[in-house]
């Protein structure tokens, strides 16, 4: 989503970043991925709770789309890391309006499971 940072600024969006992690993990991880935006922290989880984003299922953490980007990421000389963070955690993404209208609300099946940009910015406009 970084590709789209001057779409999103362009159009008045702000974003955030949620975890349920905290200290030297997400300085790491904001540092790693250089992330622009504020990374708010759940400890409690209840704003994933609230979204629908529970425990995904074994199976799920390593479906085929996880080792695709296992596989791209070794053919770019990075082998994977085991994760920090829960790995059975499941994400998402969820776009309000400045109305508090809900225009997009997607929970991962799994890692690698993420809306695209083009539908990001489709939920945006409609």
């Amino acid at each position: 989503m970084q590709q789209a940072v001057a779409e999103f600024s362009r159009r008045a969006t702000q974003i955030a970043v949620v975890t349920f992690q905290d200290g030297p993990i997400v300085r790491a991880y904001a540092d790693e991925l250089c992330v622009p935006w504020p990374i708010l922290i759940d400890r409690g989880r209840q704003l994933y709770l609230a979204c629908g984003m529970m425990k995904v299922r074994f199976m799920d953490m390593w479906d085929r789309a996880m080792w695709g980007g296992y596989a791209r990421e070794v053919l770019h000389g990075q082998w994977p890391r085991w994760p920090r963070a829960d790995p059975a955690q499941q994400g998402g993404d969820v776009l309000v309006d400045p109305n508090g209208v809900v225009r997009l609300h997607h929970v991962g099946r799994g890692p690698a499971d993420r809306p695209s940009l083009e539908t990001l910015l489709a939920a945006y406009i409609s």
